[in-house]
């Protein structure tokens, strides 16, 4: 998005270039990344970076406000109501299309968001590894705030390890081994000293939670680190004797699942922003709007694009039958933002904000991005094609 640079950067690149950071880049975990890495990064200029800080800041404003856990509590499905809620999330994720206004300027437009942990570490590991092999001008940074990569890390490492001792603080995920994010999962161990563990080898006595250690002996777990998706656990065929993690254990979630769903799709409904594409529930719709072909179906509980449907017809909208389940979201035009080789690519940022114990609102830590040359965002959109794939934003200090 910066000329100069941009130009500078394709000028340079080479196969040989690539073909070199993809090896540093699997260096540390060979074969753990499964997705496809770009070419190259992004570069975005301080007025696009104000916008992109000025949308959060919006959702924000909504987010720690006084009655959102009201707002949002039908949120929450029935069966996942978990004992243990805190008074806020530790992470929230938010997904911005660099899209086109009708006069051709340029503006974040917000497709997602999660109360849920990203790949926070695995990016530490891509920044270091592409200032290894690619030119980055000095006033140019993938960390926000101020944060450099040792304070980055610190905050992480508090808001998940806490006043735990460190081997009581496990990643929980189930069968991780099997994620495509498993990544994040080596690297976090790396940087942070947490284990990874599968919730299949939890094991209870009482309120308490256990698991074994590579040794034989039990280790007592107080903290989890939670990348649990519910939706994603119970299409799983789970082992006899796996436990009800919904229980009421005695340990304290980071963060706990109620946020996995409050600070998600539905939000968008509640969220009165230029940056935020006009969202309404199924359900509260008093008649559809006769341009349904500028409009995205979602439903609410599914991750990772699923069940979206791009192309609405009336037959669509007639076929569901839980509309308070569904949001339909005006469409955005994703900008040809990306120059490269043969045709321009899209990009979608990912900013990641941490909300540390004490502070009254959460605050930007770093990024990821992912280019595509698709109709959407995502591997089954982008088969065959190149300087697409997982990335990440360089803002202009």
């Amino acid at each position: 998005m910066v000329s100069s640079i941009r130009e500078a950067f394709n000028a340079s690149f080479t196969r040989e270039k690539y073909d070199d950071f993809l090896k540093d880049m699997d260096s540390a975990h060979p074969g753990e990344i499964e997705f496809r890495v770009a070419e190259t990064p992004v570069f975005i200029d301080k007025a696009f970076a104000a916008k992109v800080i000025k949308a959060c800041e919006d959702i924000v404003d909504v987010i720690v406000r006084p009655d959102f856990k009201q707002l949002t509590e039908r949120a929450i499905p029935p069966q996942d109501h978990i004992p243990g809620e805190d008074d806020h999330t530790q992470f929230i994720a938010f997904d911005f299309g660099i899209c086109e206004n009708e006069d051709g300027t340029y503006v974040p437009q917000l497709i997602e968001m999660q109360g849920f942990p990203t790949l926070f570490a695995y990016q530490v590991w891509h920044t270091d590894v592409t200032r290894r092999h690619f030119s980055i001008p000095e006033n140019f940074d993938s960390y926000l705030n101020g944060f450099t990569r040792e304070s980055y890390l610190e905050m992480l490492r508090q808001i998940i390890i806490s006043d735990k001792p460190v081997e009581e603080v496990i990643l929980l995920e189930i069968y991780p081994d099997q994620q495509k994010t498993r990544i994040d999962f080596r690297c976090t161990k790396e940087l942070i000293g947490i284990e990874t563990v599968c919730l299949t080898k939890l094991r209870a006595n009482g309120r308490e939670l256990f698991y074994e250690k590579a040794d034989g002996s039990m280790q007592k777990i107080s903290r989890i680190y939670n990348r649990l998706i519910f939706d994603d656990l119970d299409k799983q065929q789970l082992p006899e004797g796996t436990i009800n993690i919904r229980s009421d254990w005695d340990v304290e979630w980071c963060p706990h699942p109620h946020w996995f769903y409050r600070i998600s799709k539905y939000t968008l409904p509640f969220i009165q922003s230029e940056f935020v594409p006009e969202t309404r529930f199924l359900s509260e719709l008093p008649v559809l709007p006769s341009n349904l072909n500028d409009y995205v179906l979602k439903p609410l509980f599914s991750f990772a694009g699923q069940g979206v449907i791009i192309d609405v017809t009336p037959e669509d909208i007639a076929a569901v039958t839980d509309p308070e389940n569904w949001i339909l979201q005006r469409k955005v035009k994703y900008a040809d933002v990306i120059q490269t080789p043969d045709v321009p690519a899209k990009a979608e940022i990912r900013i990641f904000y941490f909300w540390p114990k004490g502070s009254a609102r959460p605050i930007p830590a770093q990024n990821l991005a992912r280019l595509s040359k698709g109709k959407m965002i995502g591997v089954r959109y982008n088969a065959d094609k190149e300087w697409v794939g997982g990335s990440q934003v360089y803002f202009e200090k």
